[in-house]
């Protein structure tokens, strides 16, 4: 352990080697001054022929085994004591770079979470879902549901997955005990489910392939929380019968505690999956498990030779025999992601755009702190210090300098993160917890040394145009150049910051245009109500009808309600898509998929959609009187090509029935904006039909498995205590059926453009710091140039130059330098600014409302951030230079 001894022994060791030196030293300093010299002058000749004792010492060092660690260490603590005595600049160094390293740390804790962290499953690489592409088809119009048919090929004929296929998307439910009912999430899936998943029940068992039969028995497994809330942990729960969806299922199993599933519901029941009912069409979504032994390539073949092959045998193929469909699979993360992939990408990149700011800006600060150095550094470099050991000694600081700031984004991120988490709507991500974990420590850890390089590249390159001479005469000494270095720093801060200003600026004006969309109704006053009708109490239609009929009635007699109804979808929701045939018109013999919406007589009436032709729904129009329709505008003209299609004729549901109006367009939620361009609100094609004449228990129980109708109230005192009584009417007729949410269309609005106002609140955010540290760039380059130049200020001022010219002369260089980065910036938005094309929906790329927003608001803070600095020019006393000069 010589190694221990030398590195703790080392001070006593460096005297011992020191003293033989200098008693060198002092022989030389006595044998001259025998020879008559002054102890003076002795010393000066000693030391001209000796050398410079210190580096003599310190290259003597170097042949121990711990020289560079002590340097090292002496260089830390000399960075300690620079650090210390600089807080002005140490403050707004860990500011910055807090700033910027907070909101990196935020983003990358969402991309780990989503991208980089796998999935809490046992084996989350072999687990995948499938996917369809059709040729000629959008690149991102992939879908991945299939029907009950190719369900079957895929059990039977694909060996090297383990198949299972669940509902799109949890179903809301209503389970009653005894004492009361309660609403809940529930996930339908078929037998292997959990084994693909890799879950294995607490209590209990998976649901079994007796269990996945069409008309098997009815069971259920509980999640964990479900069964401590709702049945006390007790241990007997197997084989209890609960009522669910008004019939009885078995308890078979509960999931262990922190059992996630991609569906995250608070119950499972069996699918029973089939070709018929939902299976007629594509309902369902498989996901499946690579078994040991394959590949995904393998199994990608098999599925071809399943699905494309049998290809001829599918409806799709029948129907659409033209097109080529191919089918592979996807890694259950990718698939999970893929849709917010983009948005977390752009924001990461938008993160280190600002980052890479904070370092232009850092760089340019640490430059002129090195500048007020340079006699220090200069007197260093004179006493043997070499130019490498100099600027190890900035990189120590400036490394020092970004881990304190680095430490400080770390707690920065943390508050970020929380806000953004809390920002997100319910379900919004498809993982549970976006953890600060040690990868997102390690990433911060990493980006800390990064930006230390970044910003302390510029100080320590600068060392190599020091001049002794003149550094130590306490003159300039890096050159004129450093200037323009400093303005081309802050035109490249600029630069960027237009790009994010103009991003931010073009997703504003998106939601401003989706947010002021005319509704097509009167959102005012009006409350809903959703309620799941998936329960075997309302398959009958005159069991619905009842319902309605009495429920509304008692909302009705609410004081303050102006009026009540129930639609099936309401506005700024996407609704049921189904196919209808024209019976007359230019098309007639088409089918076309539109927008289907049942509702009942006074739906027009309580959202005041105002009627343009024809008539609405009345208590006349019953299930024995002729099937009517009514239409939006849009539907009108692309199918009728005329806004009055009042009497034209359709077959719905195996029903004629008789356009008897035409109302305005409402905006819905498109059900494609995911995965096309298409923008998340828009004015679609849309019939209504009275939920009265909807008399198909099989179709009215499918959908309602699928969507919960809203209860409408318009009031003229909307409020909390509306709610309460709207729940006292509805439980005056059903005490089992309770409202499982209540929203104002405000809500529902906010609820269809979250991704949209998240994208603008976190690219403006980004756009805001951006801002903010050029600002504080500009600013600081003025006030260093006056600090610089006060005594040639002063002289201007002292010859016949009025204080607002030399105010202007200051000025000048942040402004010239913010022009130029405009400038560049607005040639990198021409380049670059088309990827944000599939994110905006009313604007153009190039909007030039949004461009002079920004060209305008950079002049307003480069003016500001330039001027503030240089009215220290009227404080600069003229005589004073003079005197000086």
């Amino acid at each position: 352990m010589s190694w221990l001894r030398q590195l703790f022994s080392h001070r006593s060791r460096y005297q011992e080697l020191s003293e033989p030196i200098r008693e060198h030293l002092d022989e030389k300093i006595a044998d001259l001054m025998d020879r008559g010299m002054t102890r003076e002058q002795a010393e000066r000749v000693a030391r001209r022929e000796f050398g410079n004792v210190a580096v003599i010492e310190e290259r003597s060092r170097e042949v121990w085994l711990w020289p560079r660690w002590d340097s090292l260490l002496g260089d830390a603590k000399l960075a300690l004591r620079q650090v210390s005595r600089s807080p002005g600049f140490v403050l707004v160094a860990c500011l910055t770079l807090a700033l910027g390293i907070g909101a990196n740390t935020a983003i990358f804790s969402v991309v780990n979470a989503l991208l980089l962290n796998n999935l809490p499953y046992v084996q989350p690489q072999r687990i995948g879902t499938l996917y369809a592409r059709t040729t000629g088809s959008h690149p991102s119009d992939e879908r991945r549901t299939i029907d009950g048919e190719q369900w079957e090929l895929l059990r039977d004929n694909v060996p090297s997955v383990l198949s299972a296929v669940s509902a799109i998307h949890p179903a809301g439910v209503v389970l009653q005990t005894a004492s009361h009912a309660q609403y809940l999430h529930s996930g339908r899936i078929s037998a292997r489910y959990f084994d693909v998943l890799g879950i294995q029940p607490a209590l209990g068992q998976n649901f079994t392939a007796e269990d996945d039969l069409p008309n098997g028995p009815r069971v259920a497994i509980l999640s964990y929380s479900l069964w401590r809330t709702a049945f006390g942990k007790d241990q007997h729960v197997l084989g209890q019968v609960v009522l669910l969806k008004g019939e009885p299922y078995t308890v078979v199993g509960v999931l262990p505690e922190h059992a996630t599933t991609p569906l995250d519901a608070d119950i499972y029941t069996d699918l029973q999956p089939s070709r018929d009912g939902e299976g007629q069409t594509t309902n369902f979504l498989a996901t499946v498990l690579l078994r040991n032994g394959f590949t995904w390539q393998e199994a990608n073949s098999q599925i071809e030779r399943a699905l494309y092959q049998s290809h001829q045998t599918l409806e799709f193929a029948r129907s659409n025999p033209d097109e080529k469909r191919t089918y592979y699979w996807m890694p259950l993360q990718q698939a999970q992601t893929q849709t917010l992939r983009p948005q977390v990408l752009a924001l990461m990149l938008a993160s280190g755009l600002v980052l890479l700011i904070a370092c232009a800006n850092l760089a340019g600060l640490a430059l002129v702190r090195m500048l007020r150095r340079t006699g220090e550094i200069a007197t260093r470099m004179a006493l043997g210090a070499s130019r490498w050991r100099i600027q190890r000694q900035l990189w120590i600081e400036n490394l020092l300098v970004a881990l304190i700031g680095g430490s400080a984004g770390i707690g920065l991120g943390f508050i970020a993160l929380r806000s953004l988490l809390k920002m997100l709507p319910e379900h919004f991500l498809p993982v549970q917890h976006v953890p600060l974990d040690g990868r997102v420590l390690a990433f911060t850890l990493l980006l800390s040394l990064l930006t230390s390089i970044l910003f302390g590249m510029l100080p320590a390159f600068a060392t190599n145009k020091v001049d002794l001479r003149s550094s130590i005469g306490n003159r300039s000494v890096i050159g004129t150049g450093r200037a323009r270095l400093r303005q081309g720093l802050i035109a490249g801060e600029v630069a960027l910051t237009v790009l994010l200003l103009a991003a931010a600026g073009l997703l504003i004006h998106t939601l401003v245009h989706l947010e002021t969309m005319s509704p097509g109704f009167n959102p005012n006053g009006v409350i809903t109500a959703q309620a799941s009708l998936d329960n075997v109490r309302y398959q009958d239609p005159r069991a619905l009808q009842t319902l309605f009929r009495e429920s509304l009635t008692a909302m009705q007699n609410i004081p303050g309600v102006e009026s009540a109804a129930v639609g099936l979808t309401l506005p700024y929701e996407r609704a049921l898509l189904d196919g209808v045939t024209l019976s007359d018109g230019k098309q007639a013999g088409d089918q076309v998929t539109t927008n289907e919406v049942f509702v009942t007589a006074d739906y027009f009436k309580t959202l005041q959609i105002p009627l343009l032709a024809g008539r609405v729904f009345t208590n006349s129009d019953g299930p024995s009187t002729q099937h009517v329709v009514v239409i939006n505008e849009t539907f009108a003209r692309k199918f009728f090509h005329e806004a009055n299609a009042v009497g034209r004729q359709l077959e719905n549901n195996n029903k004629n029935a008789m356009v008897v109006g035409v109302v305005a367009d409402t905006v819905l939620s498109s059900a494609t904006h995911l995965v096309t361009d298409a923008a998340p609100l828009t004015d679609q094609e849309t019939i209504y039909v009275p939920y009265v004449q909807v008399d198909d228990a099989k179709l009215l129980s499918m959908v309602h498995t699928w969507i919960q109708p809203s209860w409408i109230v318009r009031s003229a005192h909307p409020g909390d205590d509306l709610t309460a009584q709207m729940q006292r009417a509805l439980a005056s007729v059903d005490p089992g059926l309770p409202f499982s949410g209540f929203y104002s269309m405000s809500d529902l609005q906010a609820k269809t453009l979250a991704m949209q106002r998240i994208e603008v609140a976190l690219l403006s955010t980004m756009a805001g710091l951006a801002l903010l540290l050029s600002a504080i760039g500009i600013f600081a380059l003025v006030a260093h140039m006056v600090a610089e130049r006060s005594r040639e200020i002063g002289i201007r001022l002292a010859l016949g130059s009025t204080v607002r010219e030399a105010m202007i002369y200051a000025a000048k260089s942040g402004v010239i330098a913010a022009a130029a980065g405009l400038i560049l910036g607005l040639f990198v938005c021409a380049g670059v600014l088309r990827v944000l094309q599939s994110f905006l929906y009313g604007v153009q790329v190039y909007d030039s409302a949004t461009f002079l927003s920004v060209v305008l608001t950079i002049a307003a803070v480069s003016a500001l951030a330039s001027t503030i600095p240089a009215f220290r020019v009227a404080r600069i006393d003229p005589n004073k230079a003079l005197r000086e000069e």
